[in-house]
């Protein structure tokens, strides 16, 4: 939802370095340099890219071109990560599809006994995670690598398996320019005509990673919920494969647990 007048408090708050009522009077500078923040703005450039930060849970990320900007929806995706790694005493948990580095890092600091994998395809996606994890959580462990063959070596160990992973369909360009022209469409469109390809490989990765009791939590689209739950139960490694809404009730992610095999 557009919010102009957050924006701009932002914005000013980003030139002034400090909250408004803080700050001095503006300068002359500042007035210039605030001028050029609200055209960029008004042409629709992502308020993320701008400041070159951004917020997920309790952290503040560094943001930029090369990465999905991260939305509130996926804070509880992460949520069911957490949760599910805090069930055990020194979990193992990977993220596929990383980004920024949001999700790992959040699970990394909010479980410190977890031991935590991040994987990401595009080298400036993997970039930006290498700056967050730096200043956040260096014991993340980041990997170059693809969704689909990442981290052979951890077969059967991984207590959580998370993905944020892309998942538009091909004829579902997003409508909001910030998204349509600014998030990379790696980390928009999932592959296939239904933009599955990508989650069900997800999937499958998460089949051979999980331990047996291992669990898989994974973003989708709300019209998606009924194909992913389907894609779940072919692979035929999970069970009690459920979907979950997000606050405003929306169906925004699949849960599922490892079987033995």
């Amino acid at each position: 939802m557009p919010s102009p007048d957050v924006d701009a408090r932002l914005l000013a708050e980003h030139v002034a370095g400090s909250p408004l009522i803080l700050a001095g009077p503006p300068t002359p500078a500042q007035l210039t340099g605030y001028a050029a923040l609200v055209d960029r703005r008004r042409r629709r450039e992502p308020l993320q890219h701008i400041t070159g930060e951004m917020y997920f849970r309790h952290l503040r990320l560094t943001a930029g071109p090369g990465a999905f900007v991260v939305r509130p929806e996926t804070e509880l995706v992460a949520e069911e990560a957490i949760a599910a790694a805090r069930g055990r005493p020194a979990p193992r948990v990977v993220d596929l599809c990383t980004g920024s580095g949001a999700i790992a890092l959040a699970v990394a600091t909010e479980v410190p006994a977890a031991e935590v994998w991040a994987v990401e395809l595009s080298p400036p996606a993997l970039e930006l995670a290498r700056r967050n994890v730096a200043d956040l959580d260096p014991r993340v462990t980041l990997v170059a690598g693809d969704a689909a063959s990442a981290l052979p070596e951890l077969d059967g160990t991984v207590d959580v398996v998370v993905s944020n992973p892309p998942y538009v369909p091909p004829d579902a360009v997003p409508q909001d320019p910030e998204v349509r022209d600014h998030d990379p469409d790696l980390a928009l469109y999932g592959g296939g005509a239904d933009g599955l390809d990508v989650p069900r490989a997800v999937l499958r990765t998460a089949a051979r990673l999980l331990r047996p009791g291992g669990v898989v939590v994974m973003e989708h689209a709300e019209v998606q919920a009924a194909a992913v739950r389907e894609a779940a139960a072919v692979i035929g490694a999970f069970t009690d494969v459920r979907t979950v809404p997000d606050l405003s009730g929306r169906d925004r992610m699949v849960v599922a647990r490892r079987v033995a095999p």
